[in-house]
């Protein structure tokens, strides 16, 4: 029957997978799927994890193989073998008990460890990168090179803000003492101007009573 080959066919495919990097051949039928969340911070043009990020959430997901994370894979398996639905998944978990002995209750109670396992990891992953930015000290040992330069940055832009008032003020007083110097220029060509003018007046004066006086007086 089509229905056993399927079944055959998942299961081993179930029970040969390597490790989680196993490529699984399209399904006729695609799994329901959650939408994936929007990641603001990602770097323009990616839309896909590092690999190392795969890796880790791989490695922490990895159980003895009577857990919800094998049973995915179960379910995996036999998708990739044409089931769907209701069928795929009631398939998957007779499958699945026969094999392991794992009752319903205690695989999904096994999802909601795996679940608050990610969320934890998730809350672990955000607070070493709240360290790293500078926005938490870390509890032991220095702050991270992020945070140093952070704090360096700080300085550097309260430095230039204080360099920055220093050379407005100090531009000001450029500006008023050269102003004054015109100012003083000014009144200064003028008293000279001034000076020349009465200097020439009386030693023009001086000269025509100097003459008047040979003139007169010597005979």
């Amino acid at each position: 029957m089509a229905i056993l080959d399927n079944l055959t066919k998942g299961v081993k495919g179930f029970f040969v997978e390597e490790d989680d990097h196993t490529p699984i051949p399209t399904a006729t039928r695609p799994l329901p799927t959650a939408p994936a969340p929007a990641l603001a911070d990602l770097a323009p043009g990616q839309a896909q994890p590092e690999q190392r990020h795969l890796d880790h959430i791989a490695q922490l997901l990895a159980g003895d193989g009577r857990d919800f994370h094998a049973f995915t894979k179960m379910v995996k398996s036999l998708a990739a073998s044409g089931l769907s639905g209701p069928l795929l998944y009631q398939t998957a978990f007779n499958a699945f008990a026969a094999v392991t002995g794992v009752d319903l209750p205690t695989l999904l109670t096994s999802a909601d460890a795996l679940t608050q396992k990610l969320a934890d990891d998730r809350a672990k992953v955000q607070e070493r990168h709240r360290e790293k930015t500078g926005e938490t000290v870390p509890l032991k040992g220095p702050p991270s090179a992020l945070a140093q330069l952070r704090n360096q940055e700080a300085q550097l832009q309260a430095d230039v803000a204080a360099l920055s008032k220093q050379l407005t003020e100090k531009s000001q007083q450029l500006q008023e003492a050269q102003q004054q110097l015109q100012q003083e220029g000014t009144k200064a060509q003028a008293a000279l101007a001034s000076y020349e003018l009465a200097n020439a007046a009386a030693a023009a004066e001086l000269q025509v009573h100097q003459q008047a006086t040979k003139s007169f007086l010597i005979k």
